[in-house]
């Protein structure tokens, strides 16, 4: 009954993917971006469920199950970065891609200015490419996890039947195609969560009896803020702990695939609804998975026992009978997917657009894009490492620290020189990189330092400029 549960609904998005087709227009523009004329709740639920990834369901899950409720801060943290810099920047975004008339991207950060920045939109095509298809591989490990624990499969079957669905509606519909599937797999997601919420809080004797037994597990697992003497001082440390998820919230906005979203709403001053709806499902979401972590802590106590990032669906294959066991795991496969077919599809965009813009373009070749990039994520979760949280924290801080320093500034309406450009998107990659080296990611979030070398090299080098007297190279497209 599991499986049959499970398949029913996997069919449901594979319908829902198809059914877009009947939408869709033969064109390139179409393909990436969906003749930019998506409503915006649907927008909203395709950027909640994009960002809801499998790091949701099983990273942020094992997270919290280890330590506790401090966890609450990386979804406080995050959702004040991200409000903060969408405030300005979402808007803006829609407007400036449809007066390029862009259609990934690299390209649109290379020309915001009107620009022709061709050495920049290439380097942003690679590191999209690179870090992007890195992160769709965790989605697929993420998905076969819970594969693993609820059927004992080995771990490649599930990342083959993620690559395998994702392919078939995207081949099918593009974007269009993984908006649609984006809404369904959120109401999926959802409603897997609030169900494992209720009967994990039903099991153990109600809201009362649920606190009391969490303040037990140990003396700091129900601290608000880190257990930590960093500096000699809980309070710094909170601080740094805190801030490491400000930042990643800030991210957000150097996110591709969560970015090309907004880029594909109807009318960019619609862009505020699409907003209210994202933030009130993406809480209310967040604080569902929290909730969800500490009760498998509860009920499933055998910290040493299994990996910790497989307790949802332990916990499920625990307390649920079989058909919402099977729901609870396409809400889980459903986060997987819906984060890795809008990845699969920025990485096409950067592939057709922003590498090889004259020998790639076209809507078949965009398609036939999509399955390399898909081969390529399924190698890359055949062979690489499997740890999902692991692989999202460096890919999306390295996209953050590359991309949302100088989306910032264009957004802003701060130009720069091509060179100037480049040297910020190594050098924050750098930044985070080295950061993450020397083990200083054990202060605070990597992001930090790589957000943060992005606009300190955007100073240097506008000091640098004034010195010498050269106003860059700035080239009209």
């Amino acid at each position: 009954m599991v499986a049959i549960s499970f398949i029913a609904f996997l069919l449901l998005f594979v319908c829902v993917g198809v059914l877009s087709f009947s939408k869709k227009k033969t064109t390139s523009q179409d393909y990436l971006l969906a003749s930019q004329n998506i409503k915006p709740w649907l927008v909203a639920l395709s950027a909640v469920a994009t960002n809801n990834s499998g790091y949701m369901f099983i990273g942020q899950i094992g997270f919290t199950y280890m330590y506790g409720l401090h966890s609450i801060w990386l979804m406080i943290g995050w959702v004040v970065g991200d409000f903060f810099t969408s405030t300005f920047v979402h808007k803006r975004l829609r407007e400036v891609s449809e007066e390029r008339k862009v259609m990934s991207f690299a390209s649109l950060i290379s020309e915001w200015h009107g620009h022709n920045y061709k050495k920049l939109r290439v380097l942003c095509g690679l590191i999209t490419v690179m870090f992007l298809g890195t992160y769709a591989a965790a989605q697929l490990n993420a998905g076969s996890k819970a594969l693993h624990i609820m059927f004992d499969w080995d771990y490649s079957v599930g990342a083959i039947i993620g690559s395998i669905i994702v392919l078939s509606y995207c081949f099918a519909g593009g974007i269009r195609a993984s908006i649609w599937t984006d809404a369904a797999q959120s109401f999926v997601m959802f409603a897997a969560m609030a169900i494992m919420v209720f009967i994990g809080i039903s099991t153990v004797g109600g809201f009362g009896p649920f606190m009391e037994s969490l303040n037990n597990v140990s003396p700091k697992y129900m601290d608000l803020f880190p257990d930590t003497t960093l500096f000699g001082s809980n309070a710094v440390a909170s601080i740094l702990f805190v801030m490491g998820w400000f930042f990643a919230g800030i991210g957000v906005i150097g996110q591709p695939h969560i970015m090309i979203r907004f880029m594909t709403i109807d009318d960019a001053d619609k862009i505020w609804k699409a907003r209210s709806y994202y933030y009130g499902f993406y809480i209310a979401f967040y604080a569902l998975t929290i909730i969800t972590a500490l009760a498998a802590r509860l009920l499933l106590p055998e910290v040493d026992a299994f990996d910790a990032e497989l307790a949802l669906p332990a916990l499920a294959q625990e307390l649920l009978p079989e058909i919402l066991v099977g729901l609870v795991l396409a809400g889980l496969f459903a986060a997987t997917m819906s984060t890795a077919d809008s990845q699969i599809l920025s990485c096409t965009a950067a592939l057709t657009n922003d590498l090889f813009p004259q020998k790639l373009s076209g809507y078949k070749t965009n398609k036939f894009a999509t399955v390399f990039i898909t081969a390529l994520a399924l190698m890359i979760a055949l062979f690489g490492s499997k740890s999902v949280f692991s692989l999202v924290l460096i890919a999306w801080s390295a996209l953050a620290s590359a991309f949302a320093p100088i989306l910032i500034l264009h957004a802003l309406n701060r130009d720069t020189t091509e060179n100037q450009a480049i040297a910020m998107v190594v050098g924050g990659i750098g930044s985070m990189l080295a950061w993450r080296h020397f083990g200083l990611n054990d202060i605070t979030y990597e992001i930090v330092a790589g957000i943060t070398g992005g606009f300190v090299i955007y100073l240097v080098y506008g000091v640098l400029l004034k010195i010498t007297g050269h106003n860059g190279n700035k080239v009209k497209a």
